[in-house]
C-alpha cells in the first residue's frame, strides 16, 4: 500500500503526470550530477538491515529517465550536427563554383 501511494504522490505532494514517457513530478527537475554521488538512503528498521529497497527503485527509475532524456537529446543534436554539416558543404560547393567562374570571366 505505501508503495502505491508512494507511486501516486511524490514527497512534495504533487501528483505525478506523464512527460516523455516517464511519469514525474511537475516540480521535479533533472537530477544532477552531485545529486546523485551526495544521495543518501535511509536504512530500514526494526529487524531488517539494509536501506529502503522502494527508495532505491524510486531513484533508479529517475536516473534511467533522466538518461533516456539525455541520450535521446543527444541523438537529436548529433541529427542536427549531421543536416549542419551537409548544408555547409553545399554552401561552400556552390561559392567555390560561383568564385571560379567569376575568376574565369
Amino acid at each position: 500500500m505505501r508503495a502505491l501511494l508512494r507511486w501516486l504522490f511524490r514527497r512534495d505532494g504533487h501528483p505525478l503526470r506523464r512527460l516523455e514517457s516517464a511519469y514525474r513530478s511537475a516540480k521535479r527537475r533533472p537530477l544532477m550530477p552531485s545529486q546523485v554521488r551526495l544521495r543518501r538512503f535511509t536504512p530500514v528498521g526494526f529487524g531488517r538491515r539494509g536501506i529502503d529497497p522502494d527508495e532505491v527503485t524510486e531513484f533508479l527509475d529517475q536516473v534511467a529517465a533522466d538518461l533516456a532524456r539525455a541520450y535521446a537529446e543527444l541523438a537529436g543534436v548529433r541529427e542536427q550536427n549531421a543536416r549542419i554539416k551537409d548544408a555547409l558543404r553545399r554552401w561552400q560547393s556552390h561559392q567555390v563554383s560561383t568564385a571560379y567562374e567569376l575568376a574565369r570571366r
